[in-house]
């Protein structure tokens, strides 16, 4: 079983418009709301796939609310936290021409006590788990080092982890050494403090991300690919050309 954890989840608000431009009316066609977060999102697909998995995260306030009710519909079990805090929402906006726009707001604090909390109901869980998804970012005033307290319990439980976050939570989570870390490119770049441009440069990043402790790394590349790291040495992976009438051999 496959345990996801998503302290700062959110309702997800997507509006699709005619057009973006600049300094010129727009007219929305279409708008969808849906329970969202890495972890979430996370525990959807493993579902997909007939994967056995929990989803724990925060819920609060009204849009707490909502998103209980959309995991009620999405065929998998949760564990919800409930927190004084007002659940965040995100908003995505795209237009008929792909051009999207992303605006998330950053969550609201959460209280020691709550904190606590999460961590008591995932160890409650870990006996039954083999890998504890660890997804997303953490609100302000939650520590940096708190998913480090969480990896360092999977690891005492014998559950292997992976971690798929962002700045300080990301950096200082990959020394309590968690068994993967799935950062994509302008994580990677936050995390290194550099811009990183060309293919050596992807194959340079890994490296230097593996020898900060995790015991493996992926950095994504979306359509470009994938490029990674462990003990046997550097990998890259390349995606199958859209159309291109072979078919993938793994």
């Amino acid at each position: 079983m496959i345990l996801t954890l998503t302290i700062n989840p959110a309702i997800d608000r997507t509006i699709t418009a005619d057009k973006l431009v600049f300094e010129d009316r727009g007219y929305i066609l279409e708008t969808a709301e849906a329970a969202g977060g890495r972890g979430i999102n996370a525990s959807q697909v493993i579902h997909s796939f007939g994967g056995k998995t929990v989803a724990i995260l925060t819920v609060g306030g009204a849009t707490g609310q909502k998103i209980e009710k959309s995991l009620g519909k999405a065929g998998f079990p949760f564990d919800a936290v409930h927190v004084h805090s007002e659940s965040r929402t995100n908003l995505t906006v795209s237009d008929r021409q792909g051009l999207t726009i992303k605006l998330n707001e950053m969550g609201a604090p959460l209280r020691a006590e709550e904190l606590a909390e999460i961590r008591k109901r995932v160890e409650a869980r870990l006996a039954k788990a083999s890998w504890l998804m660890i997804c997303g970012s953490i609100q302000p005033g939650v520590a940096p080092h708190y998913y480090c307290e969480i990896i360092e319990m999977a690891k005492a439980h014998g559950v292997k982890t992976l971690l798929d976050t962002d700045g300080e939570a990301l950096q200082h989570a990959m020394e309590a050494r968690p068994t993967v870390i799935t950062p994509n490119q302008h994580e990677a770049e936050r995390v290194l403090g550099r811009a990183l441009i060309t293919r050596n440069q992807y194959l340079e990043a890994v490296d230097a991300m593996h020898a900060m402790g995790p015991e493996n790394v992926i950095l994504s590349l979306g359509a470009r690919g994938a490029v990674g790291a462990c003990a046997e040495g550097v990998f890259e992976v390349l995606p199958p050309r859209a159309g291109a009438g072979e078919p993938l051999q793994v």
